[in-house]
């Protein structure tokens, strides 16, 4: 089935997205691993886990990418930051070839483009302080003078729902929410433009999840900042989102605006996605779509 077309998209500054330039630009990506067997372990075949994705996000736009765990969606987010090899494609960040950057480029690159990880326990240093953790990116980029950082980091932390002497703290001294709101001061400490977010909000509770996602979204307006949000959660997609991109088998299946999607899915995939949204209402019965032997 064809992808839909992307429709007009109006933002809040009355230009709209067919005449705005893209921030960032991706086509044709592919990202294929080897797969190897035998005693010495020679690669018999490769696993296409993102094989030709394109799309485009401009300036203060949220474009969500969902799918199912497996389909390729978290490893096109890291691909766009180079935390892992693309096989082919390109990828174009305010005009600048991302993939051909040098080690001096691509540097100053990751001051304008950061990421929320899934995890948050799993991405912050547990032997290092809060203050230290998100310090240190500001001392590596010059971005404040040493003597300033740890105001800064307290700011950051404010801002970001926390209290300053949390940067006295270890980690595991944390909740959940906690820190994911600390990976997101981590993220903003560069102040960047575009921020990857993988599943921001998958380990945490709903009530949490709620609150994480207004912060994302008053951040988003006050900072001007563009968001990859990528997620398995269609509820959450809806709730963040201004456009959708759904993923399956490593390809796009079908794109468009939030209410096309939500409203009026075309592809049997989006539809099966979308049927298994639970149900607030519990003497509402819901039909579920089931796909058996779906072929792209």
């Amino acid at each position: 089935m064809e992808r839909r077309a992307i429709s007009r998209f109006h933002f809040g500054n009355g230009m709209s997205a067919t005449t705005t330039p893209p921030l960032l630009e991706v086509r044709d990506l592919k990202v294929h691993f080897p797969v190897r067997a035998g005693v010495l372990q020679r690669v018999v075949d490769y696993r296409k886990a993102v094989d030709g994705v394109s799309f485009s996000i401009r300036p203060g736009e949220t474009l969500g990418l969902v799918g199912e765990s497996g389909c390729g969606k978290t490893t096109v987010g890291r691909a766009v930051l180079r935390l892992i090899p693309a096989t082919g494609g390109s990828v174009r960040f305010d005009g600048h070839d991302v993939l051909g950057l040098r080690a001096t480029s691509l540097r100053r690159l990751r001051r304008q483009i950061q990421i929320i990880f899934q995890d948050p326990g799993g991405s912050l240093n547990p032997r290092m302080r809060v203050g230290r953790i998100i310090g240190e990116p500001l001392e590596v980029h010059g971005i404040v003078p040493k003597e300033q950082v740890r105001e800064r980091v307290g700011s950051l932390l404010s801002r970001c729902g926390l209290w300053p002497g949390a940067a006295d703290r270890y980690p595991h001294e944390c909740s959940g929410g906690q820190k994911q709101r600390i990976g997101i001061a981590r993220a903003l400490a560069l102040e960047p433009r575009l921020i990857v977010c993988d599943e921001p909000t998958s380990a945490l509770d709903v009530s949490v999840q709620s609150q994480v996602l207004n912060l994302l979204s008053d951040l988003q307006s006050e900072f001007k900042l563009s968001y990859l949000f990528i997620s398995h959660d269609m509820a959450v997609i809806h709730h963040a989102c201004q456009r959708i991109i759904v993923m399956w088998n490593g390809k796009i299946v079908e794109e468009g605006t939030r209410d096309e999607i939500i409203n009026r899915p075309q592809h049997p995939y989006t539809q099966a996605l979308l049927s298994a949204v639970p149900e607030a209402d519990p003497l509402r019965v819901k039909s579920r779509v089931v796909l058996e032997g779906m072929r792209m």
